[in-house]
This record gives C-alpha cells, sequence and structure tokens, in this order.
C-alpha cells in the first residue's frame, strides 16, 4: 500500500513546475528476472517468408536455445495508408492502437505467440507508438482535439515525418485515451510491457503516471524501454533507456581505426578505447543509481538507416558485443544479428527473411554471451552488477576492466585499434586469476595473453580475492 500511495504522490509531483531534481536512486523497482536478461528486437515482417505471428512461433525454442529472455515486438498495430510511405508503410504510423496488423495474424495469433513464450520462460514487450498516430487513425476525426495545431490550425507531423500527426499532451483527454490503449494490451495479451517509440518527446509527468496504472492494470511487476537518452525517465518512470552515446561512441573509435565502411556520415572525431572510461564515468553522475542503459551494436534503425554492424564496426564487430555484454547494462540483439546477417532489411516493403540455418559461428558467439550474462552476478544491470573497474593499459586502444561481486568476478580485455598491442606495460600489472576459466571455451586460464590483435577480445571468470 506505501508502494501505491507513494508512486501516486509521485506522479501528482510530476506536473508540477520546478519538480525532477535527479535523485540519487530511481524509484523504480525492476522485475528481478530483468537483472541478467538479455532482449531481442522482432521484426515480424521480415523474420519468415510469411511474415507472420503463427510462423514467428517456430523459433521461440531457438531462441530459448540462444539464450533469450525479453522478446520486443516491433509495433504490431495496422499501420495507416493516408500518407503511407512505401508500398507497405512504416510500423510507426498507427492506424489503431487496439487492432492488429492484418499482414502478421489477429489478436488471437499475437496470444499464441505471447502464450508460447512464457511457456518457454521468455518475457514479451510490444513497441509503442505514443507521441503521434498514423494519418488515418480513428482519433483524427473522432478527437482532433487529442492533436496539436499548427500555424494554420492543421494536423502535422514532426519532423519530416510526413505519415503521422503530433498527439498534444497538455490535454488530459489524450493522456486518458493513450493510458487506455497501453493497458487494454495488458490486459487483453497478458503482455510484460512496452519499448516506447521516442520516448522523450512526451512529457517525463506522463510516463511517472504511467508506470504506477501499468502496474495496477497488470497485477504484477512490468518492464518498460525508453526509445530516448534521458536521465529523468529512468527516475520513476522506465527500467531502462537507450544507451545512445555509448553507440556513438562505438562507431566513432570503428571510424578511427579505419574500420567504417558505410557510405554515410563520416565526420566523426577521433576517439579511442580509453573514451569508454569516460563516458562511464560521466554517465555515472547523470542517471540515477539502479537504472539501466540499453547496450546494442545494432537495432532496426541502425540496421536499416546507418548500416550494418560490419559496415559501421567492420572487424571490431564482436569485440564491441562483448563490451555490449560486460559493460553495465542490458545487451540487445536485433532480429538475425545472431547469425552475422551482413545486409540492411528494407523498412517499408516485404524484404527476405534472414537465413536461420545451420546454426553457424554467430550462434555460438551470442549463446557464449548470453550463457555468461545469466550466470555472473557481476554482470546484473542496475547496482546488484559489480562496480566496472578500469585497469591501466599499454595502449589507448586497449580496454581492460574488472567487474566483482563478492569473489565472483569478470575481467575483460578487447583491442580496439589499428595494429597489435600490448594488454599491460609489466606482466605484474594484470589481476591474479584465481581459479580463471575463459567465458568462450571454458579452459583454465592462469594469465590474460600478452598482445591483442585488432578486433581481439578476451573475457574469463575467476575468483576474486
Amino acid at each position: 500500500m506505501m508502494k501505491k500511495i507513494f508512486a501516486a504522490l509521485v506522479s501528482l509531483l510530476a506536473w508540477l513546475p520546478g519538480f525532477g531534481q535527479t535523485p540519487a536512486h530511481t524509484s523504480v523497482q525492476h522485475p528481478e528476472w530483468s537483472r541478467n536478461a538479455v532482449i531481442y528486437e522482432v521484426n515480424t515482417r521480415q523474420y519468415t517468408p510469411e511474415g507472420t505471428f503463427d510462423a514467428f512461433r517456430a523459433h521461440i525454442p531457438r531462441l530459448k536455445e540462444l539464450g533469450v529472455d525479453i522478446l520486443w515486438f516491433m509495433p504490431i498495430h495496422p499501420i495507416s495508408e493516408v500518407n503511407r510511405k512505401g508500398e507497405l508503410g512504416s510500423y510507426y504510423a498507427v492506424a489503431d492502437y487496439k487492432g492488429v496488423n492484418p499482414e502478421f495474424g489477429d489478436l488471437g495469433a499475437f496470444r499464441r505467440v505471447v502464450d508460447d513464450a512464457h511457456a518457454a520462460g521468455m518475457k514479451v514487450i510490444i513497441d509503442w507508438v505514443p507521441n503521434h498516430t498514423g494519418c488515418d487513425n480513428p482519433w483524427v476525426n473522432e478527437h482532433p482535439e487529442y492533436y496539436q495545431l499548427d500555424e494554420n490550425g492543421k494536423m502535422y507531423g514532426p519532423f519530416d515525418w510526413t505519415d503521422v500527426f503530433q498527439l498534444d499532451y497538455t490535454k488530459r483527454a489524450t493522456r486518458e485515451a493513450m493510458l487506455d490503449a497501453m493497458m487494454y494490451w495488458l490486459r487483453e495479451a497478458d503482455i510484460d510491457g512496452f519499448r516506447c517509440d521516442v520516448a522523450g518527446r512526451v512529457p517525463a509527468a506522463f510516463w511517472n503516471e504511467a508506470r504506477p496504472a501499468f502496474e495496477n492494470a497488470a497485477g504484477r511487476p512490468i518492464f518498460m524501454l525508453a526509445e530516448a537518452t534521458e536521465p529523468e525517465l529512468v527516475e520513476h518512470a522506465f527500467d531502462m533507456d537507450y544507451n545512445w552515446p555509448m553507440k556513438d561512441l562505438f562507431n566513432q573509435i570503428a571510424h578511427t581505426a579505419g574500420q567504417r565502411s558505410f557510405a554515410g556520415g563520416n565526420d566523426f572525431p577521433e576517439k579511442h578505447a580509453a573514451d569508454i572510461a569516460s563516458l562511464l564515468e560521466s554517465q555515472a553522475k547523470e542517471y540515477a543509481a539502479d537504472s539501466y542503459m540499453m547496450n546494442m551494436i545494432t537495432n532496426h534503425d541502425l540496421n536499416s538507416w546507418e548500416g550494418t554492424e560490419f559496415e559501421r564496426l567492420g572487424n571490431l564487430n564482436k569485440a564491441f558485443a562483448v563490451l555490449s555484454y560486460t559493460l553495465p547494462g542490458m545487451p540487445l540483439i536485433y532480429t538475425g544479428q545472431e547469425t552475422g546477417m551482413s545486409r540492411a532489411l528494407e523498412f517499408f516493403v516485404k524484404d527476405e527473411a534472414p537465413t536461420w540455418e545451420p546454426r553457424n559461428e554467430f550462434f555460438t558467439f551470442y549463446k557464449s554471451l548470453n550463457a555468461l550474462k545469466h550466470s555472473r552476478p557481476e554482470l546484473a544491470a542496475g547496482e546488484k552488477g559489480g562496480a566496472v573497474e578500469m585497469l591501466h593499459t599499454a595502449s589507448p586502444d586497449v580496454l581492460a576492466f574488472t567487474r566483482k561481486v563478492g569473489n565472483s568476478a569478470t575481467i575483460v580485455a578487447v583491442n580496439l585499434g589499428k595494429t597489435d598491442a600490448q594488454i599491460f606495460c609489466c606482466a605484474g600489472c594484470a589481476p591474479e586469476l584465481k581459479g580463471a576459466k575463459n567465458a568462450f571455451t571454458g579452459e583454465t586460464v592462469t594469465v590474460l595473453p600478452a598482445t591483442l590483435a585488432p578486433g581481439e577480445y578476451f573475457v574469463a571468470t575467476y575468483t576474486a580475492k
């Protein structure tokens, strides 16, 4: 009861001017199952030749074997036809918040996916588009008061998003309608939460009100992911936001190392592995304790618009993937990433599904990383995970660190440069690896390698003093 009263008070105060100094600790109560979880983004349209929920269900055992914990489905709603982009339109132009895209199936088909995922021990969240609707959403005609108007009294979309209209969250009726639509899916489909598109364009106060309302409606803990990098969103509402700054830094380091081949956006500052430590330090100051950030080397936006992980990160892609798992936060796998899919998926038309079989080196690689994430308390997200202890390396292109909880420890070293590099300046600079095991091979490790080649990584678990 006290928790509900506190949440209600936070929601009320959040609408007052001046409220929102960064707290020392988030008030969000993360589901325990999220601490060592791996999130997987499902692009339903492109996942199978059929592009349906029923066809996707056949992949749940494979994803269970891979070690996936949370399935994030890109928007499952009908897509608006007015001002539609491309042949099939953008998932993010929602025609009906309580409907299901007929490309994919119906509500019954989606419920079967949720049931199968839950039976496999996975959670399901859906992509939600709260900032705007498609141009023929029923609200456009039935509730025009829900929308913002331009100087000519016309509805409009943000940026160059010509297929959507901007909602107005200064209106109580808009907020209530959005809460109702989102709670529908918690009740009717038994989902476990939401990934919220451009969440930072919606007032944080709305999200602070929404979180307790959702958990009351669901009657269980839920999980919320914000597509934003704004510390205030994870203070009272979201479990996790995007680590866009880390993604940008990965791109910059890869460019400095001469590994970026994607044609667009080549104006990058010089950055090295050592800059990761500086970013972590600044984020620790900006974010409330126990906040999560989502780490990634690709996702649907990056893959379709900014280049595949191979185009952006080159031969460093696996090393950066290792960091996405071992730095603080939760790692993301996008559709096809676990197969080494090296091409961009089309966004507005039906595309060829990735080749899922046979299992290849990438499947084995990510399966090993998932097992590592699940089994190591020091790699838990939030304050229950171990702090990052940076080790002094011989090169700014080599990053080495440990994370420890009690006597359980993991050590990581990666070379993100152009040439072979020593890890440490001297043999005595490395920590003692008592009972160490290579995280990928399981072989006993007594010392770290002296040098690493570009893109080479070393991960071991050991017993700390």
